[in-house]
């Protein structure tokens, strides 16, 4: 049985009644929003262990709500939408969503993916807190902060949660699909190229020291120390 607080974000109460009966069965404790506005207010009113956040909504969207709940917060995000683009995932992803179930949906799956979220989420808070020093990268864990040569660069979690594997495992060769299965989990539905676009995303935020992240061409990538 799972445990913790999630909010349901949808303006169809129909999906919100069905997603919230399931859950609560499953031992969650459920709060609702039926629009963007409503999901902010309780969010800066209420701790929630996982939001599960429809994109296309009337007023404000769930584009918009992802990233100002972002700004804020480390809750993690799973969008929902009818939209199962490559394009609308991976801006998801950029925004900082945790992960993507495209409607319809079985709601075992969705089970599944709130599972799998929720449980990387505790593991990353319980991870010995200290301070991690790999050359002129420093991550702060506790914070989730990560700075370079003392300077902070300011990452999504998604961003934060590859550079950390990436740095925790040094010098070992992942590919993209070993990295797709460690860091995004649970059979992420999704291309290769996924993986591809946070490294690039992450090579440009290292700026001078891009080269912490080293491709290995046919097989993947490793974090090199040295650079």
């Amino acid at each position: 049985m799972g445990e913790g607080k999630i909010l349901v974000v949808d303006d169809e109460e129909k999906m919100r009644n069905v997603i919230r009966v399931f859950l609560m069965k499953e031992g969650y404790e459920i709060q609702e929003a039926s629009n963007g506005r409503d999901a902010l207010e309780k969010v800066s009113c209420d701790r929630f262990d996982l939001i599960l956040l429809d994109v296309m909504m009337p007023e404000i969207d769930g584009w918009t709500v992802c990233r100002k709940i972002r700004d804020d917060f480390s809750i993690p995000i799973i969008l929902m939408t009818a939209r199962g683009e490559e394009y609308d995932k991976l801006f998801g992803f950029e925004l900082g969503a945790d992960d993507y179930i495209t409607k319809p949906f079985s709601l075992k799956e969705m089970t599944a993916r709130v599972k799998a979220v929720m449980r990387r989420s505790k593991e990353s808070n319980e991870r010995n807190h200290k301070i991690i020093k790999l050359g002129a990268l420093e991550i702060k864990t506790l914070s989730k902060q990560v700075f370079i040569d003392k300077a902070e660069i300011t990452l999504t979690p998604k961003e934060y949660e590859l550079l950390f594997f990436l740095g925790r495992n040094a010098e070992i060769v992942y590919s993209r699909e070993q990295l797709l299965n460690r860091v995004w989990g649970y059979d992420f539905i999704g291309d290769a190229r996924t993986v591809d676009t946070h490294i690039k995303q992450l090579r440009e935020k290292l700026g001078n020291h891009k080269k912490f992240i080293q491709t290995v061409w046919g097989t993947g990538y490793k974090f090199m120390i040295g650079e």
